[in-house]
């Protein structure tokens, strides 16, 4: 049955990370914060979770590893969102699977300020993998699937606090698209299209909102979906995704300078992955979790883009993937995702990075 609104939902779990917590291993308030996608009822983390679990970076460690602390979790476990957004001081999570569905409109915000969830008007359209990106005042969300990991719709929308406005549609269908604004437009970067024969691709869109229309940039150069987003003085670093599928999962880093409509090779993630969280925060680019083929991930890897080198940082208390990552103030917001490989078994799961 699908859920009631529910306003605000409170719950002060700000517990720090022990060191054993932070090789992955299931804090004590995340008992039955996991549901299973073919079957309604909470549970607590899986044992499959232990054997796809992976923490160890092969990258260097940072002489500073920082912490991570549990939050209140989510009104009900979901995941394949793939991404989040910040929008007026708030993590926003939008579309995914949940409630044995997965083309959940459901849009959820957290307010760190006061540990809590509240529910939020809708997606005109309920789908996964939607590609979301704030821009000004308003909340855009292009796209998704409306089957498990497949079968994409063409549809565009903004938010603007208060209701959804309907947009002109994508030029072609297409989910799992990296999605960032940059000045005064937003860039749309590769995906995956397709049902039967699913298949990322190399597009590059950009979007600007006082037309209200779409025109063609240079694509990247390969085509992947599940990727990390980030605009780092005026360029954008697209990280790591999957090409086709996460049993080919891909470790390139390009970043897009929109002056010369060129991409350019950057120092490759240690860890290949796709489905991961990417964010700017205090001056790196942040990539945790993510998934492989029998992997999850809790690898949480930095790029400095002053050195053109990575770091590995204390990895996340509970490795999972397709969940939303934001940073708000001095801290990394990770919410839902799954925490096995697949889109099976969903979680409400919100925890907190910090170098503080």
């Amino acid at each position: 049955m699908p859920m009631q609104r529910r306003g605000l939902i409170a719950a002060g779990l700000g517990l720090a990370a022990g060191p054993a917590l932070a090789q992955g291993n299931i804090h004590p308030h995340h008992a039955g914060q996991f549901e299973r996608l073919n079957q309604p009822g909470r549970m607590d983390l899986p044992d499959l979770h232990h054997a796809h679990a992976v923490t160890d970076s092969p990258a260097p460690r940072a002489a500073r590893q920082g912490a991570w602390r549990a939050l209140a979790p989510l009104p009900v476990p979901r995941t394949e969102m793939a991404w989040a957004v910040e929008y007026r001081g708030r993590m926003h999570l939008v579309g995914g699977y949940a409630e044995q569905r997965v083309d959940r409109p459901y849009h959820h915000a957290y307010d760190p300020r006061s540990d809590s969830w509240a529910e939020l008007p809708p997606l005109p359209r309920g789908a996964n993998h939607v590609g979301v990106a704030t821009l000004g005042e308003r909340l855009y969300a292009f796209g998704g699937f409306i089957e498990q990991n497949r079968t994409p719709h063409d549809g565009a929308y903004a938010f603007d606090g208060e209701r959804w406005h309907t947009l002109r549609r994508l030029p072609e269908a297409c989910g799992a698209m990296a999605c960032i604004a940059l000045g005064d437009r937003i860039h749309i970067i590769g995906g995956a299209i397709g049902s039967e024969n699913r298949r990322s691709v190399d597009w590059h869109l950009v979007y600007d909102p006082r037309e209200d229309r779409y025109s063609r940039r240079q694509p990247m150069p390969l085509g992947r979906d599940h990727a990390g987003i980030v605009a780092v003085g005026g360029a954008i670093h697209v990280i790591a995704g999957r090409v086709d599928t996460f049993h080919t999962n891909s470790n390139l880093h390009h970043s897009y300078d929109p002056r010369g409509d060129a991409w350019t090779f950057r120092a490759p993630i240690p860890t290949a992955r796709s489905g991961h969280g990417c964010v700017w925060y205090r001056d790196r680019i942040f990539c945790m979790g993510g998934e492989g083929t029998n992997r999850v991930y809790g690898q949480n890897e930095a790029y400095d883009p002053a050195t053109n080198r990575w770091e590995s940082y204390a990895p996340m208390m509970t490795p999972r993937h397709g969940m939303g990552a934001v940073v708000i103030g001095d801290a990394v917001y990770v919410a839902g995702g799954g925490p096995q490989m697949g889109g099976g078994v969903k979680s409400a799961i919100n925890e907190a990075f910090t170098l503080a």
